[in-house]
């Protein structure tokens, strides 16, 4: 199927963003981008949102809008709640209706450029306290406020030239908010019914509700209180709350006997390594003997590799991994026969045997790392009784301020940028060029099974950005302007800057965070 352009909504001029209502100098080139491109999208995505807060703002003034919180994504739709404010199928029919009809007058949507302590005045004004906090902590001095009609409001990145753009949207009644529905890159004009993942939605909703507890919802909130304390106790008590997670799924594990393979599967920076590590620890801790082993030494030969449409070989397919020799080595496991274990060397691209025999006793378990590892055609052949699944990602619950999200694959990519540039010396350009490839194949392979697991756990540590931010802006920074992963990087680099430091040293050695910034006690 041929894929969709989509309409065009900002410009690339020398290689920079321009939204499509700024004058262009004379002479220079012009670069369109389209709905149906990553920055396109997000542009989409952002406009849509200020549309329906426009028609909230409409609905019931400032009060009301000062009430709407721009939540996470699940699949292909936004959740949104409202403070003390009852979200009923009648005013959602209202607040689409009224979407629509800011759609259809083509509202052109204007930029004011304001001192950060004139945006901070607004800010309170309007009761966005939770704006005027995070703009306490900005560096700049000047702040761009974006308006449709009299409602104005801040928004991280760029916005459609007008209101007229955003054809394609669907607004739902959704648990006890919202959904905002949206196409998606590859089919820009289409709105597609809701993806539902109900499971990963309610870990989502509960570690929102955990961030709440704590009073630490957006980026201010958190900058706020490295001011106060420093970060030391919310980094511990980030650390304790994931520990209770893997803690919980152990235990659970340990108390069903038939349990004998356990695979962990998650999108790239989940944190896969460590999570096993510390699930090895935990299981021990319950009276069971775990040994933990990669999907990858179960690699075809590098001859044997499946390629991909561009005829480069393809290691994330399944058929990358011989699943019938996979299939025979668990399953003499599972009889208490005794394995010769492969390694895959990835130097020479051949699996080889160099005497690690493995077999399973009496209390014995088999943690098996992978991205397949909840499909259940890696290990069709096993009983799905002696199979535990869980599923690990890193689902960022903290919002930049209300009504600005953060979108859970920028924490995965500063995570990895890091990890890449320190494990492998891959280049943080490099790294941001290869995303989208690594991102097309979690929505192939890993995605679409999130829902076959026994056990969903989110790797995502409160404090972690503000950890991570030491380490990722000077591999930011040395992006050059003139690349095309330059505006990608600039954007990351004002993402950011929103977050106040906290010191490595906070961080235990057993952390996941530990796994990209170095100094694990894992071998990872």
């Amino acid at each position: 199927m041929e894929k969709e352009i989509g309409e065009i909504i900002v410009a690339k001029v020398n290689n920079k963003l321009f939204e499509l209502n700024k004058e262009v100098p004379e002479g220079v080139e012009v670069t369109y981008i389209t709905t149906g491109e990553t920055v396109g999208h997000q542009v989409y995505e952002r406009t849509a949102i200020m549309i329906m807060l426009t028609a909230i703002f409409n609905y019931g003034g400032k009060d009301l809008v000062s009430k709407a919180v721009v939540y996470f994504s699940m699949g292909n739709g936004i959740f949104v709640t409202m403070k003390d404010f009852e979200i009923t199928e009648a005013f959602v029919k209202d607040i689409k209706a009224e979407m629509e009809k800011i759609v259809r007058e083509d509202i052109t949507i204007k930029k004011e450029n304001v001192s950060t302590k004139k945006a901070i005045e607004k800010f309170n004004k309007h009761k966005m306290y939770d704006k005027e906090t995070l703009f306490k902590f900005r560096r700049s001095s000047r702040v761009n406020l974006y308006s449709i009609g009299k409602y104005q409001d801040y928004f991280y990145g760029y916005m459609a030239k007008s209101t007229g753009i955003i054809k394609y949207f669907n607004l739902e009644k959704y648990q006890d908010g919202m959904m905002l529905i949206l196409p998606n890159k590859n089919e820009p004009c289409k709105v597609k019914p809701l993806e539902e993942n109900k499971r990963v939605f309610n870990i989502q909703r509960q570690t929102r509700n955990w961030n709440s507890s704590l009073h630490i919802g957006t980026v201010g909130a958190l900058n706020e209180l490295i001011t106060k304390e420093g970060g030391k106790d919310l980094t511990l008590i980030s650390e304790a709350s994931l520990e209770q997670q893997v803690s919980a799924v152990a235990r659970d594990i340990a108390s069903k006997e038939k349990i004998k393979f356990i695979m962990v599967a998650g999108p790239s920076s989940s944190g896969k390594t460590s999570f096993a590590n510390r699930l090895a620890i935990q299981l021990f801790a319950n009276g069971k003997i775990p040994h933990i082993i990669s999907i990858d030494n179960y690699f075809v030969n590098r001859e044997d590799n499946p390629k991909d449409e561009d005829g480069n070989y393809d290691f994330e397919a399944l058929e990358a991994i011989d699943v019938k020799k996979f299939n025979e080595d668990m399953g003499k496991l599972l009889k208490g026969e005794e394995i010769q274990m492969p390694t895959f060397n990835f130097v020479t691209g051949q699996r080889e045997y160099r005497g690690n025999t493995l077999r399973l006793k009496e209390g014995h378990m088999l943690i098996i790392e992978g991205i397949h590892g909840l499909n259940e055609k890696l290990s069709s052949t096993l009983p799905r009784e002696n199979k535990a699944k869980i599923y690990i990602s890193a689902l960022t619950q903290l919002n930049i301020d209300s009504h600005n999200r953060i979108p859970t694959t920028d924490g995965r990519l500063i995570r990895r940028i890091v990890r890449d540039a320190r494990v492998r010396g891959t280049s943080a350009k490099n790294t941001i060029g290869m995303w989208q490839s690594v991102r097309r194949g979690e929505e192939k392979h890993i995605f679409p099974f999130q829902e076959e697991a026994d056990y969903i756990v989110n790797s995502a540590l409160l404090y972690e950005l503000s950890c991570l931010k030491v380490y990722a802006e000077p591999l930011l920074f040395g992006i050059e302007s003139d690349c095309p992963e330059y505006i990608e990087a600039k954007r990351l680099l004002k993402f950011l800057d929103y977050f106040l430091p906290i010191p490595s040293e906070y961080v235990p050695n057993n952390s996941i965070i530990r796994e990209f910034i170095g100094g694990s006690i894992f071998n990872v």
